[in-house]
């Protein structure tokens, strides 16, 4: 089965160019300007939406993301809720990949077989769920999978050639690579170094390779972009989202453009990655 993700990474192999993967947090910082930021992210350049599930206990991610995810709660943001914004935002593209990315926890607590169907439902397309490593395939992998959406998986600089093949068995979609050992937001990525980690994992698979982690500056998603098939950035954006609140955490008029704003920016540094290359 040909998921968005499938045919959206197949028409950027076509057009020559690296896609660039915007990562946001549903809710933040409240549940209607989330979706109105969803919306303004394809039209800015998005090729592929990660949307954060807000979780309490986030370990993987930086300050920038944990507070983004507390900003959520607090505004009353649930996985139900998550997968009502996926719905609203279906109702005008149909066409846009999203992936939710998170924590096992709230999958687990609403139930795997509902949260499989409901998902499917609204309009997702696949997952990236960081704390579930390929030994509990089983418990989300395999019947996500089986349900129709793409389970995406993290390689990290530390996941060797022994790993991999364990790492790749079941991914599908893409390849989440993390160009940094660590949380999200904490240092730059290196292009150079990036570039032979792709160049490792491409050995394995036949996968798109996206990288994330460490990409905030249009030059930099350029940089990526012209090692790897994707250029992933999210601590930007949500720092960009955060800088535009009021003194009570609370949306103003240049939210939504805050973030379109960087997107676009961002947007043309991977696609300036193709007209280098041509």
């Amino acid at each position: 089965m040909t998921t968005r993700i499938d045919t959206r990474f197949a028409e950027l192999k076509k057009q020559g160019r690296s896609a660039f993967v915007t990562y946001v947090m549903a809710g933040d910082p409240d549940l209607t300007t989330s979706l109105n930021i969803v919306k303004a992210l394809p039209r800015a350049g998005a090729d592929v939406i990660e949307l954060g599930i807000p979780f309490t206990d986030p370990m993987a991610d930086g300050p920038s993301i944990q507070a983004a995810g507390l900003r959520a709660l607090k505004a009353g943001m649930t996985l139900k809720k998550t997968l009502e914004l996926v719905r609203d935002f279906r109702k005008d593209d149909n066409v846009t990949p999203l992936v939710l990315m998170g924590y096992y926890n709230p999958i687990y607590v609403y139930g795997v077989d509902k949260f499989l169907t409901d998902a499917k439902t609204a309009g997702v397309d696949g997952l990236i769920i960081v704390d579930l490593p390929p030994e509990e395939d089983d418990e989300l992998c395999i019947p996500a999978l089986k349900a129709g959406l793409n389970f995406i998986r993290l390689a990290t600089p530390t996941t060797d050639d022994k790993r991999l093949p364990a790492v790749l068995a079941n991914t599908s979609g893409f390849v989440y690579y993390v160009s940094i050992a660590g949380i999200t937001g904490a240092a730059a990525a290196n292009a150079n170094v990036v570039g032979e980690a792709v160049a490792r994992i491409k050995r394995h698979t036949k996968l798109p390779i996206c990288v994330g982690f460490g990409i905030r500056t249009p030059e930099a998603a350029r940089a990526i972009a012209e090692k790897a098939d994707g250029s992933v950035v999210g601590t930007a954006l949500v720092d960009a989202l955060k800088n535009s609140l009021d003194a009570e955490g609370r949306a103003t008029a240049k939210t939504v453009n805050a973030v379109a704003e960087l997107t676009a920016a961002l947007a043309q540094g991977v696609k300036g990655a193709q007209q280098a290359a041509e």
